[in-house]
């Protein structure tokens, strides 16, 4: 009988640590960096604006792309686009 009532704490250990690996390995996924062209190519398809210039910048671990453009208008306009989408 002692056995038996080893077994399920064994097994509920490994669902546990299934689970915790599962949820890693799905952070990791997410947590994708998009690139600079990537970046402008977006900004690009989302405004049809012309891009005037970028910069990379770090927040942390965080990094960020400032993107200014011109719009249709004559606007100059600051976008921000983080790459971990």
């Amino acid at each position: 009988m002692a056995a038996m009532i080893a077994i399920p704490g064994r097994l509920r250990f490994y669902a546990l640590a299934m689970a915790i690996a599962v949820m890693a390995l799905s952070s990791v996924a997410v947590a994708k960096e998009i690139t600079v062209q990537q970046a402008v190519e977006q900004v690009q398809r989302e405004t049809s604006a012309k891009v005037l210039s970028v910069q990379t910048l770090r927040t942390g671990k965080r990094k960020i792309f400032r993107i200014k453009i011109l719009t249709s208008t004559g606007q100059v306009r600051v976008l921000e686009i983080k790459a971990d989408q």
